[in-house]
């Protein structure tokens, strides 16, 4: 048999006959085309011709030989180069015609580009999350694929139905929507593309767009197939989108502001509604091309805002210009506009987009302010307040004989100058910012009290107004600066908040000593008052009458004591006047653990120091040795006695422009929680110790703030306690 006798020569597909030794006996020319080989190939190896073949296909040939009637696959070979081929086969056992040999009759196909085609549709149909589904009437069964299920959550061994499927879409407008659009499907063969929410089977609202197609037989539907494709986060996106559209319509809107876009190449320009009205047109009267709005320009600023234009487009300058618009009734408008160039890859420009703002009320406003220059020359010569108009530098223009006066300098002098040569330091910065805000338009004028430098070196206290004044062309020309001097009032102010400082401070003095009379000293008196009634009863005996006068020793002590303690607190108060001095932290702190030594050692303390030498504070000796040897001894004192290791660190370390002393302990602890707002009281104490006065903290606390200082704790019930002191750094 040859291959020009071949019924199989001319067949379209790659069919090839060979005998039990493998060998070709036939074949078509769409073999040879397809595998690249050529007609001479009759009697030779089938495998030494297509080496690079599957594995599978060399077996199912060998079972065919054996006898099995068919065989047929679809695989994958990774070719040496690393590139791979699919291929498809059938394999039919058939007898040879001229013996009674058997043969095989195989077709091999090269599918690679229909099998990546279709791994890339399903991959696509992965990434875009796009399922199928299918409804079949006449079966009545429905169909859903992987994503599908996928999307609404549920197992690949879910089996949907009908009723099922829109139970899932979300109740409401989706579920009544997507019932009626397959009710009208089924009856009247309409097919569906809509964007729905589904409630998933775990409960999560999710946006999908359902696409439906009927299949009609004999005008029925028997079946709708269609997608089903996840668009949750681009439909939320867009609703996010929509819903700051409309903000921004309503914002621009109320704020008379008109949004247009120029499509540079087609010379096309569109415009919102805005736009229309600041240019007094309606939209069916206006064209939508670049002419159409030079039309609308005013004559006289036709030409330079044309070059702006121009010059925006060629990269030159910004779109940033102030022009004039005639409305059709004849009536002139002031606009400002400002616009942004877009540009393709190759840098050249694609489109501009940009915003038109009335600024007619403005502008008449600026032309009026100009007019009235004259009337603001004279109103500054003759003012009583100190007035100056100062250029954008900072520079002074002019000046009044009332600001010359309360600086103290001559109107040559000052022409000479900035006003940032002569503001105080502390208040330049926040003139400078407000300066700067007015100027890029954020706030029309600005009030502030600063001070100025006096030319013999005081201050002189102002409260400042300024406001800009600006030219036709909406730019800044200087500043108008009103200067009054509030010195004299700072003055009396400030002694009246000593006076009221003072007086405070003297009413809480009384209201401590009316408290400590009223709590203490009331006690004490009914206490005595009892035994003075003892003592004048003729009735007792000597017996009673001798433990009475012991009782009335006891009483006056006690008396005696408070009263002591009352003037301790009014050292404290007195000696606040004393100059503060600057005193080497790390020496009062040596010498407070020399005076307690004995009670360090008796008690087994350890004791921990970390405070530099070169440490300097502020304070009057005095105190800061009675501070220090208050907090360590307390720490002492309040030791917990179930611990073997009691420790007390002394900790000192410099903060910004202060020094921070830390004590801190490892004893009893307090809770501060129940007794934090009543710390630092008179006669506060919290461990039952029969020496505790309860004076201890509060006087403390009155030499550290005496000092400029604060202190502060922390404290956990048995875990210790650390009381943080701020000095003033020397």
């Amino acid at each position: 048999m040859t291959s020009t006798e071949s019924i199989l020569h001319n067949a379209a597909l790659p069919f090839a006959i060979l005998d039990e030794n493998k060998s070709f006996l036939d074949f078509s020319k769409t073999w040879l085309d397809q595998f690249g080989l050529t007609d001479d190939i009759e009697g030779k190896s089938f495998f030494s011709l297509m080496p690079e073949l599957p594995d599978e296909l060399e077996l199912d040939i060998d079972y065919c030989l054996e006898g099995i009637e068919k065989r047929s696959d679809t695989k994958r070979k990774v070719l040496k180069n690393g590139d791979y081929v699919w291929y498809d086969w059938k394999i039919n056992n058939i007898s040879c015609k001229n013996d009674s040999s058997t043969c095989i009759l195989i077709i091999l196909e090269d599918v690679t580009h229909r099998r990546r085609e279709e791994d890339l549709m399903m991959r696509s149909q992965e990434v875009a999350r796009i399922g199928g589904w299918e409804v079949d009437f006449v079966r009545n069964t429905i169909y859903w694929s992987k994503i599908t299920k996928e999307i609404h959550e549920v197992p690949q061994d879910y089996v949907p139905d009908l009723d099922k499927g829109i139970s899932f879409y979300k109740e409401g407008h989706s579920r009544e929507t997507i019932s009626k659009l397959v009710q009208e499907c089924r009856e009247k063969g309409k097919s569906w593309d809509t964007e729905l929410q589904i409630v998933t089977a775990k409960g999560k609202e999710v946006w999908v767009r359902a696409i439906g197609e009927p299949e009609l037989l004999d005008g029925k539907c028997v079946r709708i197939v269609g997608t089903f494709q996840d668009i949750d986060r681009r439909k939320k996106t867009e609703l996010e989108f929509k819903k700051l559209s409309d903000r921004l319509s309503i914002a621009t809107k109320t704020a008379g502001i008109g949004i247009w876009e120029f499509d540079i190449p087609n010379n096309q320009l569109f415009w919102d509604d805005n736009m229309y009205r600041l240019y007094g047109i309606k939209k069916n009267d206006f064209k939508g091309v670049y002419e159409a709005w030079e039309a609308c320009v005013h004559p006289d600023d036709g030409e330079i805002t044309a070059l702006e234009v121009n010059d925006a487009i060629a990269g030159i300058r910004n779109f940033d210009t102030i022009f004039r618009v005639r409305w059709p009734n004849g009536e002139a408008r002031w606009i400002r506009a400002e616009a942004t160039v877009i540009r393709d890859k190759d840098g050249n420009p694609s489109k501009m987009i940009g915003i038109n703002e009335d600024i007619t009320a403005l502008k008449v406003t600026q032309l009026q302010l100009l007019k009235s220059e004259e009337s603001l020359q004279s109103t500054l010569e003759n003012s009583s307040v100190g007035m100056a108009l100062v250029a954008t530098n900072g520079k002074f223009i002019n000046v009044n004989q009332s600001l010359c006066k309360s600086i103290g300098y001559r109107k040559d002098a000052l022409l000479n100058m900035r006003f940032q040569d002569i503001t105080h330091p502390d208040d330049l910065e926040n003139d400078l910012s407000l300066l700067k805000e007015l100027i890029h338009g954020k706030r029309s004028t600005y009030q502030i009290e600063k001070k100025y430098i006096h030319k013999n070196g005081n201050f002189v206290h102002t409260i400042l107004t300024v406001t800009a004044a600006r030219g036709i062309d909406g730019d800044i020309t200087h500043f108008i600066s009103q200067i009054v001097d509030i010195s004299e009032r700072i003055k009396a102010e400030d002694k009246l908040k000593g006076l009221l400082e003072l007086s405070s401070n003297q009413n809480n003095s009384l209201l401590n000593f009316a408290h400590i009379v009223s709590h203490n000293l009331r006690s004490h008196a009914a206490n005595l008052t009892m035994i003075n009634g003892f003592l004048n009863d003729e009735t007792l005996g000597e017996s009673e009458r001798s433990d009475s006068l012991t009782m009335l020793g006891r009483a006056t002590s006690g008396l005696n004591e408070t009263i002591s303690h009352l003037n301790e607190v009014v050292q404290v108060k007195l000696r606040t006047d004393e100059n503060l001095k600057s005193v080497h932290l790390n020496y009062i702190v040596q010498k407070v653990l020399m005076d307690l030594q004995a009670i360090i050692d008796k008690d087994n303390i350890r004791i921990e120091v970390d405070v530099p030498k070169e440490l300097q504070v502020k304070g009057v000796l005095a105190y800061l040795e009675s501070v220090v040897l208050n907090l360590v001894s307390n720490a002492i004192k309040y030791r917990d006695p179930k611990k073997k290791d009691n420790f007390v660190s002394i900790t000192a370390f410099e903060k910004g422009q202060t020094i921070m002393l830390k004590v801190a302990d490892n004893g009893l602890g307090i809770d501060l929680e129940k007794h934090g707002q009543k710390l630092f009281g008179m006669y506060k104490v919290f461990h039952g110790n029969k020496d505790a006065r309860g004076i201890g903290l509060f006087i403390t606390k009155n030499q550290i703030e005496s000092m400029g200082g604060s202190i502060s704790v922390e404290s956990i019930p048995l875990k210790g306690t650390t009381f943080c002191v701020t000095f003033v750094k020397d």
